[in-house]
């Protein structure tokens, strides 16, 4: 076989390899284009419209923008909320899920069963838990009030006071917190073994091992894990809709049920798509300040 002959056969085979590997991937392709890339360009689209479903879309430019910053009483009482949510949801469920994670990071007999418990919860339903924690903040016969009752406080009103609403959401969130407990739980079986016995040579004890040794080596982890718990955070929906509905007098009126309300009860999809991109943007930049300060704390193995 001359050296041409072997040359175009070569090149035919090659062609051959990236046709089959382009229509292996091609699914992935399509719906990548039809159900993520093509409705995300069409809400940006759609933001500078008003759309009531009914009639066709018509332009207005920014129009939908200015009337969120300048006359939306909602924008801001909703930005608060989920923002007021984020501030103590992140770091509060972040610290459990890391104590936990210490906790079953122990070699007993049977440990693996306590981590299948304690991660149950986050693929258990989210309506079903908003159910159940509907039952637990019942003020006359929920089990945290009688909890509290045993020891001489009197539980408040949770679910329909407008102080303590907001609150009790956050408290129902820390059900959940199996995913980054899980994560950490890796972080911290990856830690250095000879570090934590030179640290207990030298006289260091559980909080010196875990200030010096884990948490640095873990950063990665946590790093991670907030990141995730911020986007979800922004995102949370399913607990005000099922429980609260965002009363008492809009105190659990979080920024997604609102966007909701504005799409599928207003029919107001153009404006519902602007709220949407702002989401966006403000998600956007708080995870890219987040990646630019990680270089400052966060550590790698095997990186300078």
């Amino acid at each position: 076989m001359s050296a041409a002959a072997a040359l175009t056969r070569g090149h035919r085979r090659f062609k051959r390899d990236w046709l089959i590997a382009y229509l292996f991937l091609s699914p992935w392709a399509i719906g990548f284009v039809v159900f993520t890339a093509g409705p995300f360009v069409a809400s940006l689209v759609l933001s500078f419209s008003q759309w009531d479903l009914l009639v066709p879309p018509k332009w207005v430019g920014l129009g939908n923008y200015v009337q969120i910053f300048t006359d939306d009483p909602h924008f801001a009482k909703t930005l608060f909320n989920t923002a007021y949510y984020v501030l103590f949801q992140v770091p509060g469920s972040n610290l459990i899920a890391f104590c936990l994670a210490l906790l079953l990071n122990q070699k007993l007999r049977g440990i693996a069963i306590f981590r299948t418990l304690f991660y149950l919860p986050t693929v258990t339903s989210g309506v079903a838990t908003a159910v159940l924690w509907m039952w637990i903040f019942n003020s006359n016969y929920g089990l945290l009030n009688i909890a509290l009752a045993s020891i001489g406080i009197h539980g408040p009103n949770w679910l329909f006071s407008t102080t303590w609403s907001l609150p009790a959401l956050i408290i129902m969130s820390f059900w959940t917190v199996g995913n980054p407990m899980i994560i950490y739980l890796a972080g911290l079986q990856g830690v250095p073994q000879h570090l934590i016995e030179a640290c207990e040579i030298d006289g260091g004890g559980w909080w010196t091992k875990i200030r010096h040794i884990t948490i640095p080596m873990i950063t990665p982890s946590i790093f991670y894990n907030v990141v995730m718990a911020i986007i979800g955070s922004f995102q949370v929906f399913t607990a005000a809709f099922v429980i609260t509905n965002g009363g008492p007098a809009e105190s659990t009126l979080f920024y997604v049920l609102y966007l909701y309300w504005t799409a599928f009860r207003d029919l107001s999809m153009g404006y519902a798509a602007g709220l949407a991109w702002i989401l966006f943007l403000i998600i956007l930049a708080l995870t890219a300040v987040q990646f630019g300060l990680a270089r400052r704390w966060v550590y790698y193995a095997g990186t300078r």
